[in-house]
């Protein structure tokens, strides 16, 4: 259920800011009669997201055996994938972000047209609203559907409660560190996604366990206790787990590491230097 409420958190907060931007300048360019259209947008965003959440876990759940394993597993790597996308877009492309979507708002408000601000409001809802459901379905293979649940809605009625005070100005949050520590939480999940994810492969067959349990400490800390399932639910924790599986877990924070280099070289390179 902490996963839940983090992924909520974050999705919910971004969807929030996305919004507020909208709304904001509608405001500033006196179109304010345009505000139904920009709600409207959002919440068709939100009920596509709902359902496609609901069928990503309606066919997890009619799946059996190896299908099943195979569907959770592959689930899994692809929500940890577009977490650690998500995670890479926010820290290099936010800062311009704001100015885009702005940018976009006002040419649908000024020249194209009531349909044109649907449309920005909506695809910028749903993609965020899609995140979270691939999110959520990943999660509830194993926290359980129940927990994803609870989570997932306390999640997001924190957030616009945090939303409406933020905009109405009562609080002032530092938005910078929320996603910074944040986005450190969820590489953590995002790793234990990833791991789990090929101890699902694993079991259908596609990859190879090489060792079937390096260690076991599950005597220790057992991953069907309740350490142990708070563990596995946020981090992927396996107390007997196979060498693919610590080589995947391993391997990801490695790939993250050079990915963060390399990115950061580049954008080394394209910024100008001031004499």
């Amino acid at each position: 259920m902490i996963s839940a409420v983090l992924l909520a958190l974050r999705e919910g907060l971004e969807a929030a800011l996305i919004v507020g931007i909208v709304l904001g300048v509608l405001s500033k360019i006196r179109r304010e009669d345009l505000r139904p259209t920009v709600w409207a947008g959002t919440i068709t965003a939100i009920i596509v997201s709902a359902v496609a959440a609901v069928i990503l876990y309606l066919v997890g759940v009619s799946l059996e055996g190896k299908a099943e394993q195979l569907f959770e597993g592959i689930t899994m790597l692809l929500a940890a994938a577009v977490l650690t996308w998500m995670i890479f877009w926010m820290r290099y492309q936010a800062k311009t972000m704001s100015a885009n979507l702005a940018n976009d708002t006002r040419q649908a408000a000024l020249h194209r047209g009531k349909q044109a601000l649907f449309a920005v409001a909506f695809l910028a809802v749903v993609r965020e609203g899609i995140e979270l459901a691939l999110f959520l379905v990943a999660a509830s293979f194993s926290s359980g559907a129940q927990a994803t649940i609870i989570g997932g809605i306390l999640g997001l009625v924190v957030i616009i409660a945090l939303a409406w005070a933020f905009f109405s100005s009562l609080i002032k949050l530092d938005l910078g560190r929320f996603f910074q520590y944040t986005s450190i939480i969820l590489i953590l999940f995002a790793a234990g996604l990833v791991a789990h994810g090929v101890h699902e492969l694993n079991e259908a067959g596609w990859i190879p366990v090489v060792i079937e349990h390096v260690w076991n400490i599950n005597p220790l800390i057992d991953e069907n206790g309740f350490l142990g399932e708070i563990l596995k639910t946020l981090f992927g924790y396996n107390g007997n787990p196979s060498l693919t599986e610590i080589a995947a877990y391993i391997g990801y924070y490695l790939a993250l590491f050079f990915g963060l280099r390399r990115y950061q070289g580049k954008t080394a390179l394209q910024t100008p230097t001031t004499a």
